[in-house]
């Protein structure tokens, strides 16, 4: 009887101790979020004015450190140009904040995204410094005329060159490409002074120089 004892005494501790290492596995795993839920958030964030907020404290002390910075002729800022020069939150918006290549290539097409005005600023006061501008974007070669549409019309009208994918570099990842194509502006002489982008992969790899990382909530490059 005593041996029954213990063993249904051992049963029972057996069993509070796998209830309470289930209890703190729950309590230790991340609260998932319903997906309308999440969205609703990042509208939030963009449109009730604190993107602007973070975005004008980004760019003011951006504007503050390349300031200090002694130019010489051939000093260059790198800039991305979506969700950093340009924005396209309402088209992205549009379609629930998914992705679909067709309306994509279609909205891109159009060239009619407008300017984030606190970057366009940053871009303004650089060249009124004297920097040299360089736009490298993930966008295919056959996205270029485009691109050069929608820049101008954005008020991105003066510039060094617009860098975009060929099709041999189609299969890069974002940070090996963009990497790739800062080496060769300093091969061409350019010395990078910063770096503009809201991806972490916009800015790594090498001659970057200050990076100055925008938010981004819409979509995450690797």
């Amino acid at each position: 009887m005593k041996n029954l004892k213990n063993f249904f005494k051992q049963v029972f501790l057996t069993l509070n101790l796998y209830l309470l290492f289930s209890l703190l596995q729950i309590s230790c795993s991340p609260a998932l979020v319903n997906l309308d839920t999440a969205k609703d958030e990042v509208a939030k964030y963009y449109e009730s004015g604190q993107y602007e907020e973070e975005l004008t404290e980004i760019i003011n002390d951006a504007k503050e450190k390349f300031s200090k910075v002694d130019i010489t002729p051939n000093h260059a800022v790198v800039f991305d140009i979506d969700e950093t020069a340009l924005d396209n939150y309402s088209a992205i918006k549009r379609i629930g904040f998914g992705y679909d290549k067709k309306y994509w290539d279609e909205w891109l097409e159009k060239a009619e995204a407008p300017a984030i005005a606190k970057v366009k600023e940053l871009y303004d006061f650089l060249l009124n410094k004297g920097f040299k501008i360089v736009f490298i974007t993930g966008k295919t070669d056959y996205q270029y005329n485009s691109t050069i549409r929608n820049m101008k019309s954005a008020g991105y009208t003066k510039f060094d060159t617009i860098i975009t994918r060929s099709k041999e570099e189609y299969k890069l990842k974002s940070a090996e490409y963009k990497a790739n194509k800062r080496n060769e502006l300093t091969r061409k002489g350019y010395t990078i002074i910063g770096c503009v982008g809201d991806q972490l992969t916009d800015c790594v790899g090498g001659n970057c120089g200050i990076i100055i990382k925008l938010p981004n909530y819409l979509y995450l490059v690797e």
